[in-house]
């Protein structure tokens, strides 16, 4: 089954859906292909206990949003785009596991780190580059102090640096690391314990967690929103890291 013939392949087998960002070499997300996404899992979602995020091709699971897709007139439709799927899949109650490989960076280190589960192989990269473009990534800000601290998030999201999947691992990133070539079987042996619990029980605990611990994310998110479209994005340094990406070269940041 297929929810988008180019970027987003779905398929639903025994109440599992495997969603698969397809747009190798690097899975960037642009505008479209959000759309697709969140239509994927407005169509699993009530089919499926469980649903595992994977990246195409052998070099990344995502290496995040399309930078041409921030320019002043599509970025705020890109962010509403994109906040949709988290939306959604903080609204849900069947649980997620993300699969990474190569590259995890940007947009997709929030949509891998959003999930309940996080299986990565030892050759992965996580990363937040997006301060070295003059920006912020505003899932991250609301969910990486959660999940791993004050200093550690503020050390990925203010330097942009990356860090191996062991080292993430070490965070509290990431469930677990394998040897590359024993991802596959290390996501089958976690379906296959958790599907030999209750169904029922496993919604209802996964909900009551969220409820408990991250009820107000939605609130924090649209904070994020408002900052990021209304402060940054009138930036002189926001448009500049944008358009210097784009045209290949250093950027000339405004100096206080």
């Amino acid at each position: 089954m297929l929810a988008s013939p180019e970027t987003i392949q779905l398929r639903i087998e025994h109440r599992t859906a495997w969603i698969t960002l397809d747009r190798p070499p690097l899975n960037i997300l642009d505008i479209p292909m959000m759309k697709s996404f969140d239509a994927a899992l407005k169509r699993a979602l009530p089919k499926s206990d469980f649903v595992v995020l994977q990246g195409a091709g052998p070099k990344a699971f995502c290496a995040g949003a399309d930078v041409a897709d921030h320019t002043p007139k599509r970025v705020e439709k890109m962010l509403a785009s994109f906040h949709a799927v988290f939306r959604r899949l903080a609204a849900a109650d069947c649980l997620t596991i993300a699969v990474v490989h190569g590259f995890c960076l940007g947009g997709g280190m929030e949509l891998a780190t959003f999930c309940d589960f996080v299986l990565a192989n030892e050759s992965a990269r996580f990363g937040q580059p997006e301060i070295k473009l003059g920006c912020f990534p505003p899932v991250a800000m609301v969910t990486l102090p959660r999940l791993i601290g004050w200093q550690a998030a503020a050390h990925l999201i203010l330097t942009g640096c990356q860090i191996s999947a062991a080292e993430a691992h070490r965070l509290g990133l990431v469930t677990c690391v394998v040897p590359d070539e024993e991802l596959p079987v290390a996501v089958d042996a976690l379906l296959e314990e958790l599907r030999a619990f209750s169904p029922g029980v496993l919604r209802l605990t996964r909900k009551t967690l969220a409820r408990l611990h991250f009820s107000d994310f939605s609130k924090q998110l649209k904070e994020a929103e408002r900052v990021y479209l209304s402060v940054l994005m009138k930036t002189h340094d926001a448009k500049e890291g944008i358009r210097a990406f784009l045209e290949k070269r250093k950027p000339v940041w405004h100096r206080l």
